[in-house]
């Protein structure tokens, strides 16, 4: 069991929803057209966890010709597959409910925009169980690894760093989550989990894991 838990900050993309393998098909694709040809497993060990600022100057860096609103494009195609369907992940409605019956608030910090999120959280019907309680770094200007964005949702809580238990599928959220000073939780389902381990996260196969290491009821 974990220590005591006053606040769970989750990530958005490959943590609450099944955006990712879907976002990074696209990304995939349109580099390719733009001189950098990635396949889907190394596009996503590249950017997965980076604000699309971030993926495109790494990209331009890489050897990526990208036009000035490169980001604009992109997320337009992003937008356009996500409005076709997008997955919840696996045991996240059933955590929410534990969490809200134990009476542990719970915000969502994202390196992905507040757009993107009204999208996937709407799809899945997870949007009103966040309202209030989304943190974009797009909108608010600072991204992961910068532990600013969790301390944000920290702050508007009340709740001290020391308190919080960060849920994260990224090795750069990982990491913000240690600069913070707040315990993480390494969502990996499958394959090797070493980049998340390396920044001190706790790894877990599946969302029922997390019941159990708070101590939750989860039989309601």
């Amino acid at each position: 069991m974990m220590r005591s838990v006053d606040l769970v900050i989750f990530d958005c993309d490959g943590v609450l929803v099944d955006s990712e393998t879907v976002t990074n098909a696209i990304l995939a694709e349109n580099l390719s057209r733009h001189g950098l040809t990635l396949s889907l497993s190394e596009t996503m060990a590249t950017f997965v966890g980076g604000s699309m600022v971030t993926v495109r100057d790494k990209a331009r860096a890489m050897g990526a010709d990208l036009p000035e609103d490169w980001i604009e494009a992109i997320y337009a195609e992003i937008y356009g597959a996500l409005r076709r369907g997008v997955d919840v992940i696996a045991g996240i409605p059933a955590l929410l409910d534990a969490l809200e019956a134990a009476g542990i608030p719970y915000c969502v910090a994202s390196n992905g925009s507040d757009e993107k999120m009204d999208i996937t959280l709407g799809a899945t019907g997870l949007a009103p169980r966040f309202a209030g309680r989304r943190y974009s770094a797009h909108a608010l200007g600072v991204s992961k690894p910068d532990p600013e964005l969790f301390l944000i949702g920290a702050r508007a809580a009340g709740v001290p760093p020391e308190r919080c238990l960060v849920i994260e599928d990224s090795a750069t959220g990982a990491q913000a989550a240690r600069r913070a000073g707040m315990a993480c939780l390494g969502y990996v389902p499958e394959g090797h989990p070493d980049r998340l381990s390396a920044e001190g996260a706790t790894i877990i196969r599946h969302m029922d894991e997390v019941a159990a290491l708070l101590g939750l009821d989860q039989s309601r």
